[in-house]
């Protein structure tokens, strides 16, 4: 039992060691009584205070409020307001003040209250604050939108961002989470729930996933969500928080960099990585399905180079995308066509049940590029060579079968302009042949592996030479002769022909002054040299000629320059020009080859050629049943009323010789006059003047012409 002495100290202890202040004061706030807990909380000592009012402590601003506070109220119950003091050493203290009235009977005669420090508290409610005001203004600023779902209510706070983001306004969207998930593309939505069971889960540390929602307009956006969750003591998911991003134009921007790299620039057709891509998947299936049948289609524009160079790269550019849109009208559905670069394109196709299917394409394909193109004015006519390399489980590698393919193509050039060949494992040989041809042939040029040989021009009048064709041979170190035919087109290909045409014309220009300065002006004789299709587009021909002919001191008008009737018609426009510019120098021009091609009377005016020379194919049919005489004839006829004169080419027998006298043709060449020789076995049939005997003496044919 404690006495009333020991209860009385024990309280005067706990008070005097309380953590907050205890005090009293009069009624004019001069303390009366103050425990320790003043030293610490205001730095005053317990006798300073009690030299002091409440009033001389009080912050300046809270003194007015705690007067009105504290004035003598009969009946005044407890009271609880918050100041400030100011301490000792001029710190603000906010203190909770818990004060009451002390009466004697009736009559307040004082105050007794407990001061307790709430610093702590008012800066944890301060930093709430800031913190509810910081995530406001970042809610409303953000560029993102922001989410906060409570997983124990089920229900998910939308910032107003994240509602704008979609179009939807405040109140469209409320705080059901089916309002996000509702609005996730159907093709999305597996992978989203997936990460956001795994994060749940806590198999993830945080949530970060794109996917597409439908915006208000019905368009698709893409999103990044990223969140983390908040977990209980036990690590359940309770709140899932995040954020969420609108990636559209990233992905947009992804999409169009994906597609560039895989598509080419110029047509929009797969390019050869993607074509690479589909091919190695179609040579994967026919591992697994011995049904399955698919091939490749190597194609190449035919004349494409001397188009782009005559016409210009970007009228090139112009025709290889309506190349490409045809092309693409030829294949069904799931076939690829791709442009591989420049002119090259390839087709894969595939699945197919006929085992005809790639040739009907290949012959779709060749007519569907048999329509001209109309390029800014000027009509152009193009075709394909195509190769053909069947698929087959022997392929491991894509480019493979691409380079069986490609052999094959080459194979389709090498028949003509406009073919396709199917690829057969014995064109491996031809093409390692043909790159070792276009190797030596590099190496003939510095090595002077190269000659001219002149095969002669006869007058059919009188048997005499009066001119000749310069021919170009190659004489390799251990193949022995190759005849132009052999390594002229690998020439064209190879770009050689503009070194080489420029050294032929040169040398037979010099040949031809040194046989004309060894006879009498009357009998001087012309040399034909041959121009390419590629010499034709080159500005610098015309240099070319000037020097050859200054260089030798050729009379103009003894060099004839050939060119083939197809070169005119595929190169008017570019060839209109130099051809014209040649002609101003006195050289004679003289279109071979004709009736071979299409050909445009036209052109035979504007061009001003002064000789025809008939075809061989022509010449070879002039002594068999048929109509071949007549139509030699019109040659003849047009030429005559043309002011043109004709020679004819490939003459090997005296019927035909006969045949050509009687049509009044006045010159010819051939075997049967004379093979090619070099230059000095030229020079020594000239030196000859021996005329070669004709079928019809030279007096019976001029009255026949007369």
């Amino acid at each position: 039992m404690t006495v009333p002495g020991e209860s009385e100290a024990n309280y005067r202890e706990l008070v005097e060691n309380a953590g907050d202040i205890i005090y009293a004061h009069d009624l004019d706030g001069h303390f009366s009584w103050i425990n320790k807990a003043c030293e610490r909380i205001t730095g005053y000592s317990r006798e300073e205070m009690l030299r002091k009012s409440i009033w001389e402590i009080l912050a300046p601003e809270d003194v007015e409020s705690l007067r009105s506070s504290v004035e003598p109220t009969l009946g005044s119950e407890q009271q609880l307001f918050e100041v400030e003091i100011v301490a000792k050493d001029g710190r603000r203290v906010p203190l909770e003040l818990t004060s009451r009235l002390v009466y004697r009977g009736s009559v307040p005669v004082g105050v007794q209250g407990v001061a307790r420090d709430v610093t702590e508290r008012r800066s944890a409610a301060q930093a709430l604050h800031e913190s509810q005001e910081r995530y406001a203004l970042a809610a409303q600023g953000s560029n993102d939108g922001l989410w906060d779902w409570d997983l124990r209510r089920n229900k998910i706070f939308f910032s107003a961002r994240w509602k704008a983001q979609l179009g939807a306004a405040e109140q469209e969207i409320g705080d059901d989470p089916d309002q996000w998930f509702d609005r996730v593309h159907p093709d999305d939505r597996e992978r989203l729930f997936g990460d956001l069971g795994l994060h749940l889960e806590g198999r993830t540390p945080f949530l970060e996933v794109e996917h597409r929602v439908r915006h208000v307009d019905g368009s698709w956006r893409w999103m990044l969500v990223r969140g983390t969750a908040v977990r209980d003591g036990s690590g359940k998911a309770y709140r899932l928080a995040g954020s969420q991003t609108d990636i559209t134009e990233r992905k947009g921007a992804e999409e169009k960099l994906l597609h560039d790299a895989l598509h080419d620039a110029l047509t929009g057709l797969p390019n050869r990585s993607l074509f690479n891509d589909r091919l190695g998947q179609a040579m994967a299936f026919t591992q697994r399905r011995s049904d399955y049948r698919f091939a490749v289609l190597y194609l190449d524009i035919d004349r494409f180079k001397t188009i782009n160079e005559s016409l210009g790269h970007q009228t090139g550019d112009v025709l290889l995308m309506r190349v490409a849109r045809r092309l693409a009208g030829c294949l069904r559905p799931g076939d690829t066509v791709a442009r591989l670069g420049g002119d090259e394109f390839a087709v894969l196709l595939e699945d197919f049940t006929d085992p005809d299917e790639p040739i009907r394409t290949a012959e779709r394909v060749h007519e569907a590029l048999e329509a001209p193109h109309d390029l800014e004015g000027t009509e152009v006519f193009t075709s394909a060579s195509i190769g053909i390399a069947m698929g087959s489980p022997k392929y491991t590698r894509a480019d493979q079968l691409l380079r069986d393919a490609d052999t094959a193509m080459y194979r389709a050039k090498d028949m003509g302009r406009g073919r396709h060949a199917v690829f057969q494992p014995g064109m491996h040989a031809h093409a390692r042949a043909q790159l070792q041809l276009e190797t030596d042939l590099r190496r003939a040029i510095d090595r002077n592996e190269l000659r001219l040989n002149y095969q002669p021009v006869v007058s059919l009048e009188s048997g005499t030479i009066v001119g000749c064709e310069a021919l170009i041979i190659w004489m390799h170190p251990s193949r022995g002769l190759i005849p132009p035919n052999d390594f002229i087109p690998a020439a064209e290909d190879t770009g050689l022909i503009l070194q080489i045409g420029r050294w032929a014309l040169r040398q037979a220009c010099a040949h031809a002054c040194q046989w004309n300065e060894q006879l009498p002006r009357q009998h001087q004789i012309s040399v034909s040299v041959n121009l390419s299709a590629n010499q034709l587009v080159q500005n610098e021909l015309l240099e070319h000629v000037r020097e050859a002919l200054g260089e030798s001191r050729l009379d103009a008008r003894r060099l004839r320059l050939e060119v083939t009737e197809s070169v005119i018609m595929e190169h008017a426009g570019p060839a209109t020009l130099l051809l014209a510019q040649l002609k101003n120098l006195g050289v004679h021009l003289l279109l071979d080859d004709f009736g071979t091609g299409y050909s445009s009377l036209s052109y035979l005016h504007n061009f001003r050629f002064d000789t025809l020379k008939i075809d061989r194919s022509f010449v070879s049919r002039l002594d068999l049943p048929g109509k071949h005489a007549e139509i030699v004839r019109t040659i003849v006829s047009l030429a005559r009323a043309l002011s043109m004169e004709v020679v004819a080419e490939g003459v090997e027998s005296a019927a035909q010789v006969a045949q050509l006298q009687n049509l009044c043709v006045e010159s010819a060449q051939g075997y049967w006059f004379s093979r090619p020789v070099d230059a000095q076995g030229f020079a020594e049939l000239l030196a000859a003047r021996k005329a070669f005997p004709l079928p019809v003496p030279p007096l019976a044919h001029a009255a026949r012409a007369l």
